[in-house]
């Protein structure tokens, strides 16, 4: 039987009568937020195949996350159950069927790599960090500057590194966003450190090629976990292809637990629904 659950209402949405929440509350977390958090404590949702829903937590972009035999569809409402059903969505690997992903994108629209969720802890020092915009989970990141109180912290700001790639990528998904790098100025492998998925820290990286192999994918993102509060909750998603990445994720402290994706969608509204029919009658679902 399925499991579904329809997303509540948006955070930082008005109170009772038009209500407007004082700027000084901080907005709840999204529930996938919550979710998240609670698998990163061992606390995994039920391995059912069931499926549930939460709204997005970024304008314009969707996604999927799966736990083990259980998974989570930030959609937005215009995107029907009965269609989900009919894609053959479920918690049991159908989440995650490149004709379901096809379909919800529909003609022209964007599909990121399907990746390993892992979860990590920030080890820096407290430092009394200021908000980052947006608040929730990720909040302290925007204020927790390396130099600071923290003496362990390895990194500093590099906003020399806006155009790399990575960080071009970071910042058409995330917001907001610090890049971090070595004091050498001649190096740069770089660590981005965001209000990601659902609202959560985030952490991608990148080394430069020379100083692979050696241990320093792992001594990176330690030296990125330095410059975020110990104890605060950090995401990172790794492509399962991407062994190395990997190993140094693990190595660093991370934890699997589930997968995600990303997605786009280039057609909205009424459109949808006919263009994903076209998809269904082209490639069936398996039975």
């Amino acid at each position: 039987m399925q499991s579904m659950t329809q997303g509540g209402s948006s955070a930082g949405q008005d109170g009772p009568l038009g209500e407007q929440p004082t700027e000084d509350v901080p907005a709840p977390p999204h529930p996938l937020a919550r979710l998240i958090t609670e698998a990163a404590a061992g606390r995994r949702p039920p391995a059912d195949g069931g499926w549930r829903r939460v709204p997005p937590w970024r304008p314009g972009l969707e996604g999927i996350i799966a736990f083990t035999g259980h998974a989570v569809l930030a959609l937005a409402p215009d995107i029907s159950d009965e269609m989900l059903i009919e894609l053959g969505v479920n918690g049991f690997g159908g989440a995650h069927d490149p004709r379901l992903i096809t379909a919800l994108a529909g003609p022209g629209g964007w599909i990121d790599s399907l990746d390993v969720l892992m979860t990590g802890r920030g080890t820096g020092g407290a430092g009394g960090p200021e908000t980052v915009p947006g608040g929730g989970a990720a909040a302290g990141l925007a204020g927790h500057r390396t130099g600071s109180a923290d003496s362990r912290a390895r990194l500093v700001d590099r906003p020399d590194l806006a155009a790399h790639h990575r960080a071009l990528f970071a910042a058409s998904i995330r917001d907001p966003f610090r890049i971090l790098g070595y004091p050498d100025q001649r190096r740069s492998a770089l660590a981005i450190v965001s209000a990601g998925l659902a609202g959560l820290a985030e952490l991608s990286f990148e080394l430069e090629p020379e100083h692979r192999g050696a241990g320093g994918g792992a001594a990176l993102i330690r030296d990125a976990l330095s410059a975020i509060p110990a104890g605060q909750l950090v995401v990172a998603a790794v492509a399962p292809g991407n062994a190395a990445s990997l190993r140094a994720a693990l190595t660093a402290g991370f934890t699997p637990v589930g997968s995600m994706q990303l997605l786009r969608r280039a057609v909205q509204g009424q459109d949808f629904g006919r263009a994903t029919l076209s998809v269904i009658q082209r490639n069936p679902p398996l039975e």
